[in-house]
């Protein structure tokens, strides 16, 4: 199974479907616009040129033809040559989502740096009654993505994506494994809230175990990215004894290994620079 196959899995095995407000879109040679509405809210995010060479972005959100919001398009991940991001021919950069179920509609926009394996960003725009205007804040999810869903009991509107810290840590990209991230935005900061979604941890760490017992059968000599992310998964879930214990096992039979060069820890000292990894990046309290 390629990586690429895993992660799309990963993103896309739970089959949600997003209730997102339906975008229009109409372009024409070298420009392009984008509306999204809810009631009497409406934003449009517009742009001229072609990919990857898209200048002049901009954002309008109205309420009522009032005009609440009005500037460029930028990021400090990609500067105002940011390219709307749009995974398929069916999807749009551009949505009005309910972050909270009985809340107001805020605006996310998603944009592409461009780059070698990356960067997927999404902005958010939500009205502050303090200060009477669209507040900004943005997240850059690198290169596995995002998939804004409503999830849990209330139907709250997250961020699905995948470490992507995990990228490069102990192999190659293409055999790297990212555990699964769940995002939610509150307060004006987005807020890691993968550990409330047990399940779906759960059905990650059966994806990376498949994947990794399929290569150790195989014999494939890069397996490390794969037990990493598992490993991360069944941290998450409180599952430290048989995260030890499997990956001694698994060391002692010769089945923790990175093929990319002999620097790369493998075996014991795979476990072992594993554990601080997940320690410094919050998976192991």
């Amino acid at each position: 199974m390629s990586r690429s196959s895993m992660l799309r899995r990963m993103l896309f095995a739970a089959a949600f479907s997003a209730a997102l407000f339906v975008p229009m879109a109409s372009a024409n040679a070298g420009a392009a616009t984008f509306t999204a509405s809810s009631g009497n809210l409406r934003a449009t995010f517009s742009y001229t040129g072609h990919f990857p060479q898209a200048k002049n972005e901009r954002l309008v959100i109205t309420e009522s033809n009032k005009v609440l919001y009005d500037r460029p398009v930028s990021s400090k991940w990609c500067g105002s040559r940011c390219w709307p991001l749009q995974l398929t021919a069916h999807s749009a950069a551009l949505h009005l989502v309910h972050l909270q179920s009985s809340g107001p509609a805020s605006v996310v926009l998603g944009l592409y740096s461009g780059g070698a394996h990356c960067c997927s960003i999404e902005q958010v725009f939500s009205f502050d009654a303090h200060t009477m205007r669209f507040e900004k804040i943005e997240h850059n999810f690198g290169d596995p993505g995002v998939r804004v869903v409503p999830i849990g009991p209330d139907a709250d509107s997250v961020f699905l994506s995948a470490d992507s810290s995990f990228a490069y840590a102990f192999t190659d990209y293409a055999a790297s494994g990212m555990p699964i991230e769940i995002l939610s935005v509150s307060r004006g900061r987005f807020i890691d809230v993968t550990r409330s979604f047990p399940n779906l941890i759960a059905r990650d760490a059966t994806l990376w175990r498949n994947a990794f017992d399929e290569s150790a059968r195989s014999h494939y000599q890069d397996t490390v990215g794969l037990a990493a992310a598992w490993a991360a998964d069944e941290e998450l879930l409180g599952h430290v004894a048989a995260v030890k214990q499997f990956l001694a096992r698994q060391a002692a039979a010769g089945h923790l290994n990175s093929a990319i060069s002999p620097e790369e820890p493998s075996g014991q000292r795979f476990v072992v620079a594993l554990q601080r990894f997940l320690r410094q990046h919050g998976y192991v309290k």
